[in-house]
Parts: structure tokens; sequence; C-alpha cells
């Protein structure tokens, strides 16, 4: 049985939504990704992090949603067998781990990019994220134009990444107000029974 390795507000929800969408049995254990007793289990402290049987210590949100894929292909939530719409998967799965994810970091954490302590450095590390932040959040809202989903017609691991990248929206100064599409495809996804169930047991409230 897969475990899954959690923080709560963290990407972690998405492979915790695909997990309800396949409907297949896992467990789900919530960490501290810098408790010591975790890092020595999972020595870079990253969630999330998954263990299928034997396999070890599996983490990047991006390829422990591609093995799912692979591991449930009854599920349907990879590519659709063309080589182009693989590549429409993987580089959404690219954008959010190398382009949005990154924009954040320093919108959370701003002090691990400040040259000092100050609260006006800090403010003005947390602007150039938010600069980072609208620029790629306007791509994906011009992306979800007119869109259900994020690949084809159809559900995929993509949509799940995409929920939980667009959730951070909601602690924006102007939230997801700017990016209607955005908003559209958060509450649509809101809306979804396993998305529902994945929230509820991480706690998570919006």
């Amino acid at each position: 049985m897969i475990k899954l390795f959690y923080a709560p507000g963290t990407c972690a929800i998405a492979p915790h939504i695909v997990l309800e969408w396949i409907g297949q049995p896992y467990d789900l254990q919530k960490v501290k990704p810098r408790d010591p007793e975790y890092m020595k289990l999972n020595p870079l402290g990253q969630v999330p992090a998954m263990i299928d049987g034997d396999s070890g210590v599996m983490n990047q949100a991006d390829a422990l949603l591609k093995y799912l894929t692979h591991k449930y292909p009854e599920a349907q939530l990879g590519d659709n067998g063309t080589l182009q719409d693989a590549y429409e998967l993987d580089r959404w799965l690219a954008f959010f781990t190398g382009d949005v994810h990154p924009a954040f970091y320093p919108f959370f954490a701003p002090q691990r990019y400040a040259p000092d302590d100050s609260p006006e450095t800090q403010s003005q590390v947390k602007e150039k994220a938010l600069a980072l932040i609208d620029r790629v959040f306007k791509h994906l809202d011009a992306h979800l134009e007119g869109k259900d989903h994020l690949v084809g017609d159809r559900r995929t691991i993509a949509d799940a990444y995409a929920f939980a990248m667009i959730r951070w929206g909601n602690l924006l100064p102007n939230r997801l107000t700017e990016y209607p599409n955005l908003a559209r495809f958060y509450e649509t996804m809101r809306q979804d029974e396993a998305v529902q169930r994945a929230m509820a047991q991480q706690g998570i409230k919006f």
C-alpha cells in the first residue's frame, strides 16, 4: 500500500487528490518536514514523499504524480497516448515545479532571500515575489480561458497540481480576484468530492 507523507498547506495536496481520484487504499501520514525523525527517513525534509512497498522514499511532486499514473493506468489521469499530449502534460507539470512553486518561495519565506533581517528588506523581497507570481499566474490564467482542464478536455494529474498552486493564491493581497479563470478553476475543483475529502483529511479550509 502507498504511504503518502504530507504537511498541510503544501503541494502534497496534489498527490493526495490523485490518490482519492484513483480510489485505491493508501496510508496518509502527517509530518513536520524539518522534524529530525522525518529527516532520518527523508534527509531533504521534503513533502510530499511516498513509499510504495519496498520502493524506498520517493519525492518530488511531479515525479510522484507521474508514478501514480503509471501504477494506476486504469484511472486515466495521464496523457492520452499521443506524443503531443504527453508533451502538454509534462510541460505543465514542469511549469508548476520550475516556475510557479519557486515564485512563491520568497513570498512564503522572505527571510531566506533578504540580505538582512529588517522588516523593510523582507517586505521588498515579498514585493518582488508578488511580481513573479503575477507573471506565472497571468500565463496560467490565459491558458485556462474557456477551458475546464489543463490538458485536453479531461481530468489529469496536472489539474491536481494546478489546484495546489492556485490555492496559494488565496494568500495573496488580492486573493484570486485578478485571475478570473484561475478563480473559476479553483472553485470548480473545490466542488469535487475527492478534493473535498483530501482537504478535510489535511484540515485545509480553503
